[in-house]
């Protein structure tokens, strides 16, 4: 079936158990804090407010209870880059220096509410404050991967319009070699020590600058982020984002898939260009007055990630597929987690494979979570809930979308929204991932699904990672064909006898007729900068696409 959600603006469940306390010890949130103040909301005895502002209405109440002495002194924002450097902001300090870069942005940049914002940076502070800032001043914010290329920076300028952009020194250049194209861009601002011709210097002008500015007053359905979305099956789309959809949103939920206090220390390691940073490293930790941890990490590095699970007080885990299939891959006796508690996976479907490796060494179960960039999440397997492997959990009700018309015309069905994925759900509820509607292969009239068959190759011990997609055959119309990253220790293997063997294992692993009937071994996988597989591109390939 394909997976749709109904368009009921506002609305979710979030539901989660207690983790025990790593940090200060704190008691359940009180009545004075942020999240409890908006119980008659999630009751239904009050109608959503007509004015919203994360950053007045959640940041700003959190620092007021912080400096009445009714929050633990843990940092509301803690970060470490590996090399000894360290930043510890309490939510007053985040508001004092955020209000420093709204200025910046108005006063210097003469930037408007309602302006657009292209902002691409690592995972530094200054992301947060500028984030922050963007909403003080009613500017909309487009996050972007450093990973991004000039056209790719070219691309997202023209179509977003932007009158601004900030970035790093690293990325300067390719900006200013597209810049003349794009007549809109006004400002470019760089975080970065040195200077450059035509750029204004962010860190210096937002240290100077005061910290006297005023919260602008923003309607609930005004817009707040766009993002671009991964671009796996076409060139990346715009989706909107309101205060509402995304500031809002964790206000009204029931904690389904995150149940947190001050007391909590939450690391998310996804890309700050994709959207779960901005649900798992922004807004809804910081609703529950969390601590959000974050590391520069300049590279993907199992060992510092390792490292730095057994080092810092964390207790909540959060990241792609991609990042527990390399963990696994090391020896974790060697590690010991004092504090990790949660691990959640999200972006992907996480082979089953792999998450009964992580237990069998962590002990630690693995929550998936699924979404998408135009809708945040939508299904979840939550703390204390029976985990089935391969599935993605239960289905929660969302909230409106708003993107490209004609894009958006075309997956809407009455009041539901058609997100281009199929599933199957259980007699309890729980949905499974199936795959994207252009991957689902039909063989001799047969429909299979390319996860599946993926599972079953990479329980092969020869098997370190596989795409499954469909290849065109003269007798069948297509059948499935494996692309297969092969573990070093079979690379010397007879690879006639291998995919045979292979092919073996997968019909007596699924149903015999989801057998790759056509196998190639690559070395690596194209994948997109958040790691999803394109299956698009080799999907292209073989029918001659490309």
């Amino acid at each position: 079936m394909k997976l749709l959600f109904k368009l009921q603006s506002l609305k979710l469940l979030w539901t989660l158990k207690p983790s025990n306390k790593t940090f200060h010890v704190h008691p359940r949130l009180l009545s004075s804090d942020v999240y409890s103040q908006y119980e008659s909301f999630r009751q239904g005895k009050q109608e959503i407010p007509k004015y919203f502002n994360f950053a007045s209405d959640v940041l700003d109440k959190w620092s007021e209870i912080e400096k009445a002495g009714k929050r633990p002194s843990n940092p509301a924002f803690w970060w470490v880059n590996g090399k000894g450097e360290e930043v510890k902001w309490s939510f007053e300090e985040l508001g004092f220096l955020s209000r420093k870069v709204a200025n910046v942005l108005t006063k210097e940049c003469g930037l408007q509410k309602g302006d657009r914002l292209i902002l691409i940076l690592p995972r530094i502070p200054e992301w947060w404050l500028v984030k922050v800032a963007c909403m003080r001043a009613g500017i909309v914010i487009i996050p972007g991967t450093s990973q991004l290329s000039a056209k790719d920076i070219l691309y997202r300028l023209q179509v977003s319009k932007a009158t601004c952009i900030i970035t790093t020194d690293k990325l300067a250049p390719a900006v200013d070699s597209v810049a003349s194209q794009c007549q809109l861009l006004k400002t470019k601002l760089m975080v970065s020590k040195g200077s450059r011709e035509g750029w204004l210097n962010f860190t210096e002008m937002y240290q100077n600058q005061s910290a006297d500015h005023s919260c602008i007053k923003t309607k609930i359905q005004d817009p707040m982020i766009i993002f671009f979305t991964s671009g796996t099956t076409g060139f990346p789309k715009m989706a909107q984002h309101s205060q509402g959809s995304l500031g809002f949103r964790p206000l009204l939920s029931e904690r389904y898939w995150l149940d947190l206090t001050p007391s909590n220390v939450v690391w998310n390691t996804a890309d700050t260009g994709w959207i779960l940073t901005s649900i798992a490293s922004f807004f809804d930790p910081w609703v529950f007055g969390s601590c959000i941890f974050m590391h520069n990490l300049p590279q993907t590095d199992s060992a510092v990630i390792l490292n730095t699970l057994c080092r810092f007080p964390i207790d909540t885990l959060i990241g792609a597929p991609t990042l527990f299939r390399m963990l696994v891959q090391n020896d974790l006796s060697k590690y010991k987690f004092m504090n990790l508690k949660y691990c959640i996976s999200g972006g992907e479907p996480l082979n089953p494979e792999v998450m009964e490796q992580w237990k069998s060494q962590t002990g630690l179960e693995i929550c998936e979570v699924y979404g998408q960039t135009e809708m945040g999440v939508i299904c979840s397997v939550y703390g204390g809930m029976k985990i089935k492997p391969g599935s993605m959990g239960k289905a929660a009700p969302l909230y409106d979308v708003q993107d490209n018309p004609k894009k958006t015309a075309e997956t809407e069905r009455g009041d539901f929204y058609v997100t281009g994925d199929r599933g199957i759900m259980d007699e309890e509820g729980y949905f499974q991932f199936i795959g994207r509607n252009d991957d689902i292969i039909i063989s001799s009239g047969y429909r299979i699904g390319p996860f599946e068959v993926e599972n079953a190759l990479i329980e092969h011990p020869a098997v370190v990672e596989s795409a499954v997609v469909s290849s065109p055959d003269p007798l069948r119309g297509e059948v499935v064909k494996a692309f297969v990253v092969l573990s070093p220790n079979f690379s010397s293997t007879d690879k006639k006898s291998l995919i045979s063997d292979l092919q073996d294992h997968v019909k007596k692993t699924t149903a015999p007729y989801k057998y790759p009937r056509k196998v190639e071994f690559v070395k690596e996988l194209p994948k997109t900068i958040t790691g999803k597989i394109k299956r698009n591109e080799l999907r292209d390939k073989e029918w001659g696409r490309t």
